[in-house]
């Protein structure tokens, strides 16, 4: 079994290329979804959440809210690394249960979709790692007409990934995304081919 890393900076197109990766054969693990489990109602990461950052980031209805939660930790970096304390071990754990499970069933090529690959991952983990990059103008565009965010709000998101340059450096593959969409699928097509070389 071949496992990699998906990764890429805010509004890249991370999701799209695993969309086409999963349409070709691809297991994706999806860290983002992993996190909206393990913050569901009755979960200890989301009691968690609540005692630490108190129950006014919990909504009526007992869901964790987002935009709250977001904000305070944007405007705060020991609140954005408590979170990150209590959020990341849970997700890699179940990660890790999830990977396990593929390899067990014979799964040629696992997928582990993770945003924050170099600044809360281990990269090394991974039999390759892929980024999905885009110019910061691009991105910015798409995100600002795509989603209910302010401009302040996403500088912030943006402030807290690392630079793509540095992430280039670090990656096996990196899939431009500053086209139309058959030319990403086209860029993502060439990456999976080399994937399935190599497992």
């Amino acid at each position: 079994m071949l496992s990699v890393a998906l990764t890429g900076n805010i509004g890249a197109g991370k999701s799209t290329v695993a969309e086409l990766f999963q349409g070709w054969g691809a297991t994706i693990i999806d860290a983002d979804q992993l996190v909206r489990e393990l913050q569901a109602p009755g979960q200890a990461v989301l009691a968690e959440i609540a005692r630490r950052f108190g129950r006014e980031v919990i909504a009526s209805d007992g869901n964790l809210d987002r935009e709250r939660l977001r904000a305070r930790i944007l405007s705060d970096a020991e609140a954005l690394a408590l979170l990150n304390r209590i959020v990341h071990p849970a997700v890699h754990r179940r990660r890790r249960e999830l990977l396990e499970q593929a390899r067990r069933r014979g799964d040629r090529v696992v997928i582990s979709m993770i945003p924050l690959l170099f600044e809360a991952a281990d990269p090394a983990e991974f039999d390759a790692v892929i980024l999905v990059d885009a110019p910061e103008p691009i991105r910015r565009e798409r995100l600002l007409g795509s989603r209910k965010i302010m401009p302040a709000e996403l500088d912030r998101l943006m402030a807290v990934q690392l630079s793509p340059a540095l992430k280039r450096s670090a990656s096996d593959y990196i899939i431009e995304n500053d086209g139309d969409h058959p030319a990403l699928e086209t860029a993502a097509r060439n990456v999976w081919q080399a994937l399935l070389a190599r497992a």
